[in-house]
């Protein structure tokens, strides 16, 4: 990978939507190792989709023989970035960000886990640490005052909410792009940081942080943004509410996540493929050359959760979800199936519901809703449209025993060759 430029293959791969002082940039890493760093604020316990590209652009920087650094925002998620927010976030106590804090860590490190042979080991920072002790006066007098506040009200992302008026922008939001500035002028005399990554929202930031820099040091600093992620349809990556594809297997089971990748438009797989695997999609083409386009498309699409549920979740839990997969959608036998499996159905996987006494066939059809009545299950039930843990049931009245119990407490129902709901004994 070193005979390449960089900047050169991230651009290929479509990682770039904005580059500060590009051509320097160009010769500023040409011939020697960086440092370069991007910030991730507490505000959730997990990160989340919309994460991955500034994730996997830090480690291929990595790759080639560049220190990431990693801030944690401890001290400006106190504050919230306003950048692109038509409100101000809500804010959360002290406990829940610094638990965050700990959670957030502890993801970033499992992406970046250090190897024996890697001399260009990731640093963790938290930007609380410089924070904490320093004084309002202090920071307007020695920070502030490179500042133009007409500049500032500039910015799309502050111009947008001026024009707000039932919510406008407070003080202490409006003073954020100052906090995120001094985190790159601090790590760039600590640290010899010259290159900062974000999202395309944080372009502003950015700036602020370069030209920061430009005054206390008459050094030249650089910035990378990466493009906003949306499908073709226009939809946002990241946090959609209930919607939202967390990097967290607690928040969002691996086989959920791996599910919302073989769900992605046939129009976006191969720009998703070049952006979020390793191999260059005229490769994947070629590994995928079937004269039945749409076999191809779903092989695409099976490549790239796979890709991805291993980067994120690992090994175990890829075997786990293709276990899942395979008896779900396949030919794979309830066998095969362990306790595990059950545990991520049950989070997010498919319907599930809880039963404190053993019913008749029948009648669970009707409280899983796979049937509207009691009348319908039992014609569903002798057109053989039932299957019991992968077996199909004919008779009309049948009681569940304990041999249907799987792991002395779950039963898979099923409709037809789709509709699963998993039944949960309390008993």
């Amino acid at each position: 990978m070193t005979d390449i430029n960089i900047l050169d293959f991230l651009k290929k791969k479509g990682f770039f939507y904005k580059i500060f002082n590009k051509l320097n940039l160009y010769k500023h890493i040409k011939n020697k190792n960086i440092f370069l760093y991007c910030g991730f604020d507490p505000t959730e316990s997990s990160l989340h989709v919309g994460h991955l590209l500034p994730i996997l652009c830090l480690k291929y920087f990595q790759k080639f023989g560049h220190t990431p650094v990693i801030l944690i925002g401890g001290a400006t998620s106190l504050v919230g970035d306003p950048s692109f927010r038509i409100s101000e976030r809500s804010k959360n106590s002290p406990d829940i960000l610094q638990y965050n804090q700990i959670c957030l860590e502890k993801q970033l490190s499992y992406f970046f886990k250090d190897s024996d042979h890697i001399i260009n080991k990731a640093i963790i920072l938290n930007n609380y640490s410089w924070f904490k002790d320093i004084s309002i006066l202090s920071f307007l007098t020695k920070i502030g005052i490179h500042f133009s506040v007409n500049n500032m009200i500039h910015k799309e992302s502050v111009k947008k909410r001026l024009i707000e008026q039932k919510t406008g922008i407070s003080f202490t939001e409006f003073s954020y792009s100052l906090l995120q500035a001094y985190d790159f002028s601090i790590l760039y005399k600590k640290y010899g940081v010259t290159l900062q990554i974000g999202g395309s929202d944080q372009g502003g930031n950015i700036l602020s942080g370069i030209r920061l820099i430009r005054k206390l040091y008459h050094k030249e600093v650089f910035g990378i943004t990466n493009p906003l992620l949306t499908t073709t349809n226009g939809e946002k990556f990241g946090k959609t509410g209930s919607n939202t594809i967390w990097l967290d297997a607690t928040r969002t089971s691996p086989y959920k996540f791996y599910q919302f990748w073989i769900n992605t438009l046939d129009s976006d797989i191969n720009n998703f493929i070049r952006l979020f695997t390793s191999m260059d999609i005229e490769l994947v083409d070629l590994k995928f050359n079937s004269v039945h386009i749409k076999q191809n498309l779903i092989n695409k699409k099976i490549f790239l959760a796979e890709y991805l549920t291993k980067f994120v979740h690992g090994k175990k839990a890829l075997k786990s979800v293709k276990r899942i997969v395979y008896f779900l959608f396949g030919q794979g036998s309830i066998k095969e199936i362990k306790e595990e499996d059950f545990v991520q159905l049950i989070q997010d996987g498919i319907p599930s519901i809880f039963c404190n006494n053993l019913l008749d066939l029948p009648n669970a059809l009707v409280k899983t809703s796979l049937s509207s009545s009691l009348t319908q299950a039992r014609n569903m039930i002798s057109a053989q449209a039932i299957r019991i843990n992968g077996q199909i049931q004919i008779q009309k009245n049948y009681s569940f025993n304990k041999s249907d119990l799987l792991f002395g407490k779950y039963t898979l129902l099923c409709r037809g060759r789709k509709h699963y709901v998993l039944i949960v004994w309390k008993i």
